[in-house]
């Protein structure tokens, strides 16, 4: 059947998850965290290649604390070059740049260079990398998600949900908007040959700028979209779809859904926020964080002591100058403090506040996140 027609089938979401093809499904809006409309968000499935989202996350990481950067060259071994397919095809003992590392997973979904990532930031053993991703997840607030491996190849241990990976999705997006191109790339050329990102939205659903795909025996097709109108951002994740057409018409119906509700639903909230807040230690050690929970009509809060500092608290990262305005209304009337706003790469804009005491900021995020403001701690 084309796509066109599976998509004209699916419009109305008729029947539930299982009987239009698909196992879970979720949109919400990447600024504020608001679902606006789910199917077994929170049921268990196989991440398959999505796994790859939180490799990059790490990698992200790595980079924007030094430990990485974008033209170091990482070493291929054994292990990562006997990865199963898909990948690049890397020759044990070769090298590929950071950069061309990152493009191979967001582009290729490469299974070996996923493996030379997790070897180069955890110890030279995928393993303890996997462990790292799992303790980030429960970090950050991912309640159901264990990674056995880098990549998503077949393990029945490693497993996620639609609500647990757009999460991590949108802890992509605010955390690090600087490398958020890499998951928009639509093509991309390695030693004379040219890969083709398996999103089918990308240059066809307007306003679309990533984000990853998956696929297993088990898991069947999966799909990450995220796309903006305006100043409005969505993100839709797609869980266990039977083929590609069902995984993209359905992003794409999920999209449109969230686009024609969005107004309404954020103007009146009913249902929980998915968000996220993580604070960084110093530079070499993993990330530290717990999951924001939601809480009705907060009091303002006593400002903390503001000793000068080198370390600062970052309240999200917004695609619109109104939305982060917004924000910074909310930090300085709940938590009695008055951030600023700083233009980041890819048009975002963060809102902070800055040159505080390392204590002062652990103080400052510790009472956001008891009034269910997302935010962590930069340096």
């Amino acid at each position: 059947m084309k796509f066109s027609g599976i998509l004209f089938l699916l419009m109305c979401f008729v029947g539930g998850a299982n009987a239009a093809g698909y196992r879970a499904a979720l949109v919400a809006n990447m600024d504020t965290g608001r679902v606006l409309y789910s199917e077994n968000a929170t049921d268990l499935n196989y991440p398959a290649s999505l796994t790859k989202i939180m490799t990059l996350y790490l990698t992200f990481d790595a980079l924007e604390h030094g430990r990485l950067h974008l033209d170091d060259y990482l070493i291929v071994s054994n292990y990562a070059a006997a990865a199963s397919p898909v990948k690049l095809g890397l020759a044990a003992g070769s090298k590929i740049t950071v950069e061309d590392a990152i493009k191979a997973v967001a582009v290729l979904s490469a299974n070996d260079v996923a493996r030379v990532l997790a070897e180069n930031l955890k110890g030279g053993k995928e393993g303890n990398f996997a462990s790292l991703m799992t303790r980030v997840a429960t970090e950050i607030g991912l309640s159901k998600t264990n990674f056995e491996n880098s990549s998503g190849l077949p393990n029945d241990d490693q497993m996620s949900t639609a609500r647990d990976i757009a999460l991590l999705s949108m802890a992509v997006y605010k955390h690090f908007p600087q490398y958020w191109k890499y998951f928009g790339i639509k093509t991309w050329t390695y030693n004379g040959k040219t890969y083709t990102n398996g999103n089918r939205l990308l240059g066809v659903y307007p306003g679309c700028d990533g984000m990853k795909t998956g696929y297993t025996n088990k898991s069947k097709y999966s799909l990450v979209a995220t796309a903006s109108r305006g100043n409005r951002r969505l993100i839709s994740v797609v869980l266990g779809a039977a083929d590609k057409d069902i995984r993209a018409a359905v992003s794409t119906n999920l999209l449109n859904k969230g686009f024609g509700m969005i107004g309404a639903t954020d103007a009146a909230p009913t249902a929980a926020p998915v968000a996220a807040s993580v604070s960084y230690a110093a530079v070499g050690t993993p990330p530290v964080a717990s999951a924001v929970k939601s809480v009705a009509s907060p009091k303002a809060s006593s400002a903390p002591v503001m000793a000068s500092g080198t370390a600062g608290v970052q309240f999200g990262a917004f695609s619109s100058r109104p939305a982060a305005d917004t924000q910074v209304a909310r930090v300085i009337k709940i938590l009695n403090v008055t951030p600023v706003v700083e233009p980041a790469p890819n048009g975002m804009h963060r809102v902070r506040v800055k040159n505080l005491s390392d204590a002062a900021a652990a103080d400052l995020k510790s009472r956001a996140m008891s009034h269910g403001i997302d935010s962590f701690i930069f340096h």
